[in-house]
């Protein structure tokens, strides 16, 4: 069964805005690479890497992830996070947005040394979905690409984490990518805007939530009647619905107050992803606008590797 990826008007303005966010994209995931190494605070590597967005004229369209190892996604440093990088396998998954319009990629940096096939795997998948695209192909054809190429090189796609479309202020957004083939079939139209993210492991392929959580957004209009939580909720209005972490947060009780919006339904958590059965994962990702005949990827640099 084929249904159409939601059709967004994306004039030359706001497709503009999507290059404008890819360009500054580009910038940070270079600087990010260049600056990652043993023995660096995941805090100030986090803060750094969200000055350096705004240095750069764009804004977070969400938390640095900074996942380790098992981890798939949604580990971002709470307030002076204490950790330091070992010989992690780091996925660093960044969002930027001028406008609302926003750019996704992320990468893996192995720091041990140890895994260059495990990354090479989510790598590759990426080329392979990336070479896929164009109008007229479906998810399940990506998804297809990206299963094929990372069990060729002797690992498993994580077949419950998936891409996803882009919309202004829409972090994730139909159609869902899959990493896998998929019973959900969608068509892809010249003009959308889609991130594609293969995670590889040397695992079962799932991942589940963990105990950690640090990255909220809000999905209600609902108010509260606390003052406290309201002067939080405040705060929270300003991010236009897109994720925020609590480090970027200030007020008394902030746990507290988070607490009750999550309660209420007026804000959702999204809890650290861990691989279900420990194994390392890799991530790489990038957004394209899809053309008739092929892609734009906006977050990759013109000579980029993939």
């Amino acid at each position: 069964m084929f249904s159409h990826a939601k059709k967004f008007k994306n004039t030359d303005e706001i497709l503009e805005k999507y290059r404008a966010a890819g360009k500054i994209h580009q910038q940070v995931m270079k600087d990010a690479r260049d600056k990652i190494k043993v023995g660096l605070s995941l805090y100030e590597y986090a803060t750094y890497i969200d000055q350096r967005i705004i240095e750069l004229g764009g804004l977070s369209a969400f938390p640095v992830n900074i996942s380790m190892n098992e981890e798939a996604a949604h580990d971002t440093p709470l307030f002076e996070d204490s950790r330091i990088f070992g010989n992690d396998v780091v996925k660093i998954d960044v969002g930027v947005h001028v406008d609302g319009y926003i750019a996704d990629g992320a990468m893996t940096i192995d720091l041990s040394g140890k895994n260059s096939a495990l990354v090479k795997a989510s790598e590759e998948a990426l080329k392979a979905a990336i070479d896929t695209v164009k109008a007229g192909v479906t998810t399940n054809q990506i998804g297809g690409a990206i299963e094929d190429t990372i069990t060729a090189l002797g690992f498993q796609p994580i077949r419950n984490l998936m891409g996803h479309g882009l919309s202004q202020y829409t972090a994730h957004a139909e159609p869902s990518i899959p990493n896998c083939r998929f019973q959900r079939d969608v068509i892809l139209n010249a003009g959308d805007t889609i991130a594609i993210e293969p995670f590889a492991t040397d695992g079962l392929g799932y991942v589940d939530n963990g105990s950690i959580k640090e990255i909220y957004s809000r999905i209600s209009k609902k108010q509260t009647r606390l003052p406290m939580v309201r002067k939080v909720l405040d705060q929270i209005d300003a991010y236009n619905g897109l994720p925020f972490a609590k480090r970027w947060i200030s007020g008394e009780k902030l746990d507290f107050a988070l607490n009750q919006l999550e309660r209420d339904g007026i804000i959702t958590s999204y809890p650290v992803l861990v691989e279900v059965s420990g194994g390392l994962v890799s991530q790489a990702e990038h957004t394209l606008i899809i053309t008739e005949d092929g892609c734009e990827v906006t977050t990759r640099e013109l000579n980029g590797d993939y």
